[in-house]
């Protein structure tokens, strides 16, 4: 039985829709609270979003109902949140957040007691519970712990978390460029690294509810590698509107994504006899490129499905310590149990400090692969299998390849789109291909725009 509410990462769509409104929040919350064999306390954090508070409000009334304990830590990166159920052994910890989507959406997802997102079979049991709910949950008021110490000693837990990743004092000197997105981060990325010395230069660090990843953030880095150059900055660093994910600018303001700072990372951990069992785990959204420099390094690559929890279990199940997305998404399970862009960010630093190179020159340990993609917004998800035109072009698109490419197609699982990924040899076989997908695409699915 497939899971009919949970996406790739929690439950997630426009606030005010049927997914997302304070009933269903409710709902879920008291669902949540029932699955818990021994319904305990469970931190609330959220980011920016002007639906966060009130959302907040009615998933603590279902986990009341529910017989839980709601414990709110206010605004706060979901790393944050992550480290703060095992840091008050609590028994759930939610975040309330859409992540890189815009102000008008919202989201609510899971983590267990240590820290890591629930798994597919945990969603599934919570969403079977959904149907009992009591109709009362979703409206009055509701009496939880929201006082601003919780949240303070949250706050101070990961800051000093944060610092620890590097020497004291180790970025004085430096000039660094921080892109919060208007979100859950403004606060702490730039706190973490002033307290190392660092000169930090804020743009989207001004929240006011609706402006979160507005042209700004992990998915809009114009702005970030503008700054760096007229700054004369050492690097720049933007994360989406929960903070955990992390894309950099180097020096010359050029942008790296995830493929390019697991393969610093990767690369550097193997050369010091740091990458456990000498393995990086990526989805298959990642660029082939990776393996190839992963590979020269005397590692190698495991993939899985997208999405940063399908990474962490495979990580788990491997017993490896590093692993992440393309999109920015990086876990390194000795720090955090979950994808942290303020750690992934000081990782990267941390390889800078110690071979004492730019990040220009660091982002050269990867060659891409030509690729090009697509996400085509649809009225409906139709099964891909249904899909003749479609699943006829992939497979002949394929044979064509063969070892020298690949071709990715899924539906988000947090928006209504269909994603579309083509590598390949030469970026003008990359741009016929994916032309021809895109144009398969619209002829069995109604896109819009």
């Amino acid at each position: 039985m497939s899971r009919q509410y949970f996406g790739t990462d929690g439950v997630r769509g426009p606030y005010g829709g049927p997914l997302i409104n304070e009933e269903f929040a409710a709902r879920l919350g008291e669902a949540a609270a029932r699955w818990l064999r021994a319904p305990g306390r469970v931190v609330i954090g959220r980011d920016t979003r002007f639906s966060g508070p009130s959302l907040e409000a009615a998933v603590a009334r279902g986990l009341a109902a529910g017989g839980a304990e709601a414990m709110s830590l206010g605004v706060l990166p979901t790393p944050a949140v992550a480290r703060a159920v095992p840091a008050t052994r609590a028994a759930l910890g939610i975040v309330i957040t859409a992540s890189h989507n815009p102000a008008s959406d919202n989201g609510i997802k899971f983590f267990g007691p240590a820290g890591m997102k629930l798994t597919d079979a945990d969603e599934l049991q919570i969403e079977r519970l959904l149907p009992a709910m009591s109709a009362e949950a979703g409206v009055g008021p509701t009496a939880f712990d929201a006082s601003e110490r919780h949240a303070r000693a949250a706050v101070e837990d990961y800051v000093a978390a944060a610092r620890g990743v590097l020497p004291a004092a180790s970025l004085q000197g430096w000039r660094i460029v921080v892109d919060a997105a208007n979100g859950a981060a403004s606060a702490t990325t730039p706190t973490v690294l002033r307290a190392l010395r660092a000169a930090v230069v804020g743009i989207g660090d001004t929240p006011d509810g609706r402006n979160i990843n507005d042209g700004v953030g992990s998915e809009h880095p114009e702005r970030l590698a503008a700054r760096v150059l007229t700054e004369g900055a050492r690097l720049g660093i933007a994360h989406d509107g929960d903070g955990d994910r992390c894309v950099l600018c180097d020096e010359r303001g050029d942008v790296l994504d995830g493929d390019d700072l697991l393969t610093i990372l990767g690369t550097h951990a193997l050369a010091q006899g740091r990458l456990v069992k000498n393995t990086l785990v990526v989805t298959m959204q990642s660029n082939l490129g990776i393996d190839a420099a992963i590979a020269r390094a005397g590692g190698r690559v495991v993939r899985t499905a997208v999405g940063d929890r399908y990474v962490i279990e495979r990580m788990l199940a491997e017993g490896v310590n590093l692993g992440g997305e393309s999109s920015g998404h990086i876990i390194c399970s000795e720090i955090s149990p979950t994808g942290d862009g303020l750690v992934a960010a000081l990782k990267v630093i941390e390889v800078m400090l110690a071979t004492g190179r730019p990040l220009s020159e660091l982002r050269r340990r990867l060659t891409k692969f030509p690729q090009r993609t697509a996400a085509l917004r649809v009225r409906e998800k139709k099964p891909l299998e249904t899909l003749v035109q479609l699943g006829a072009t992939t497979r002949l698109l394929e044979q064509e390849l063969g070892g020298l490419g690949r071709v990715l197609v899924r539906y988000s699982g947090t928006e209504p789109k269909l994603r579309l990924l083509i590598e390949g040899p030469s970026d003008e076989i990359v741009r016929t291909a994916l032309a021809r997908l895109e144009s398969a695409t619209r002829a069995d699915l109604d896109v819009v725009g």
